[in-house]
């Protein structure tokens, strides 16, 4: 019976991110700082969540400035990152995501021509480069969200940190808010088919200046405190 409500949960997901993803990509020659792209994704998002059965908590909100730019940074389990970040914080967010989601149909297809930025990780020109537009996106105004792990982690626990997004972070002089996923590894663990209603929450972190510092050392400080923010409010998966 749960994989009979998880394949209509996967097909009308199907169906909405078409219903989304279609007329955004229509409308993206008139879209060039890719507000009309957020607002179509947040409320795919919000609709994908509400599929699932899944909702979601925010704890922190408080924390971060409208109309500020920021540089999300986060833990990676699962495929619901995505959703639930651009459901459950109110800002601009521009996602940094690896190449390789791409091959999703349609779901791939949107991001790959929408204002998120890809990155290679097999090529560190290429991943420089990705940095590089991300930096542009943050000029014309949007935040930006990053992985902090680089992929999604195969177990639910935190993966090593890389030192990307704090690169970023030095070269534009924005602050980091350190976000921590939990829960969104229990509602799909990777490499299962089941979808498990619940609750996925992010807690938003105070944000951490960036302008006072630059080269490797700096790089690795910024790392080192995001990291343990998020440890702080971190919980086990209870799928382990």
């Amino acid at each position: 019976m749960k994989s009979i409500i998880t394949l209509i949960r996967f097909i009308s997901a199907v169906v909405a991110t078409l219903a989304f993803g279609i007329p955004t990509l229509i409308l993206k020659p008139f879209d060039r700082r890719g507000k009309i792209f957020h607002a179509f994704g947040r409320g795919w998002a919000r609709v994908i969540l509400w599929i699932c059965g899944i909702r979601i908590k925010v704890r922190g909100l408080d924390k971060i400035e409208p109309g500020e730019n920021y540089i999300y940074v986060s833990n990676h389990a699962s495929l619901f990152d995505i959703p639930a970040v651009m459901a459950g914080i109110p800002d601009q967010i521009r996602i940094v995501y690896k190449q390789e989601l791409e091959k999703i149909p349609i779901f791939g297809w949107v991001l790959k021509y929408g204002p998120f930025v890809t990155i290679d990780r097999r090529k560190s020109f290429s991943a420089m480069r990705s940095l590089e537009l991300a930096a542009e996106r943050i000029k014309y105004g949007a935040s930006v969200l990053l992985f902090a792990e680089g992929t999604r982690s195969t177990d639910g626990r935190l993966q090593p940190f890389k030192r990307g997004a704090f690169s970023l972070a030095a070269k534009t002089d924005k602050p980091i808010v350190p976000v921590t996923i939990n829960g969104s590894y229990d509602r799909r663990p990777k490499g299962k088919f089941l979808i498990n209603p619940g609750v996925i929450e992010l807690v938003v972190e105070e944000p951490i200046p960036t302008i006072e510092g630059e080269g490797k050392q700096f790089e690795v400080s910024l790392m080192n405190r995001v990291a343990q923010a998020i440890r702080t409010h971190f919980k086990e998966p209870a799928t382990i």
